[in-house]
């Protein structure tokens, strides 16, 4: 079932989608018996979380393109800022800051029951549903300062959406990301070092994640530049499609 969050009249919802009809209902979906068309709200980032944790090098490949041999022993995990959000339609910026602004698509999940001290079999149970995301990467940034809060928290540096759906298996997707139309990665959820299950039961064991909490997963190997004028579409199989242009910023 596809889920979103959108504006709506003077109002923010969310809502199930049945077609153009949407079912409004809360974040759990709880439906009110509502009822509005689909023509008729803006959609918003389907997710109100309060942390976003990113993992890092969980494609084998994806670790050869950047330099590296050895795989990791244990997810690498790290933050982004909640600043880093945009809704639909809101470009991504190219700061004055950096030369070397990278995409990487990926499969993300929004928690739907805490999350604390979970096993790895009981971890996808308390996923609310899955969306894509673009993890905005300011590469010169990210190498040459001592942490990577200007290399990825930069305002509007974590597009997700366009959706949530509810009823998905992640293990088997296929995750893709076309520039201008050109496909660039074309990776799937199989081949991830650690699965959406390990990686949320790890994070679990020191970190309690809540209702709304976001988790990227991971990008596969393809990731590039961006330039201004660039359209970005992100894909994941049973999901849908995230579109951003990338403007000066």
């Amino acid at each position: 079932m596809r889920r979103i969050r959108a504006h709506y009249q003077d109002r923010t919802i969310w809502a199930d989608v049945d077609d153009t009809t949407l079912h409004v209902c809360d974040m759990l979906g709880t439906r009110t018996g509502e009822t509005v068309q689909l023509a008729e709200v803006t959609l918003l980032t389907p997710c109100t979380p309060r942390i976003i944790v990113c993992v890092g090098k969980n494609y084998a490949k994806h670790i050869q393109e950047m330099g590296g041999d050895d795989l990791p022993k244990e997810p690498g995990l790290f933050l982004k800022a909640l600043n880093t959000l945009s809704d639909a339609d809101t470009p991504i910026p190219y700061p004055s800051w950096t030369d070397n602004l990278h995409y990487e698509g990926e499969l993300a999940a929004v928690i739907g029951k805490t999350l604390s001290k979970v096993t790895e079999a009981d971890a996808l149970g308390h996923v609310l549903g899955y969306t894509c995301a673009i993890d905005v990467t300011a590469r010169d940034k990210q190498r040459s300062d001592l942490q990577w809060t200007r290399g990825k928290s930069a305002d509007e540096f974590c597009p997700v959406g366009p959706w949530l759906e509810t009823n998905l298996d992640p293990t088997h997707l296929s995750v893709q990301t076309h520039i201008n139309g050109e496909l660039k990665q074309d990776g799937n959820t199989q081949d991830m070092i650690f699965s959406v299950a390990k990686v949320l039961s790890y994070i679990s064991q020191f970190m309690t994640l809540t209702p709304g909490d976001l988790v990227l997963t991971g990008t596969p190997e393809g990731v590039g530049p961006l330039h201004v004028g660039d359209t970005i579409r992100v894909t994941v199989e049973g999901i849908g499609t995230l579109e951003r242009h990338v403007a000066a910023g």
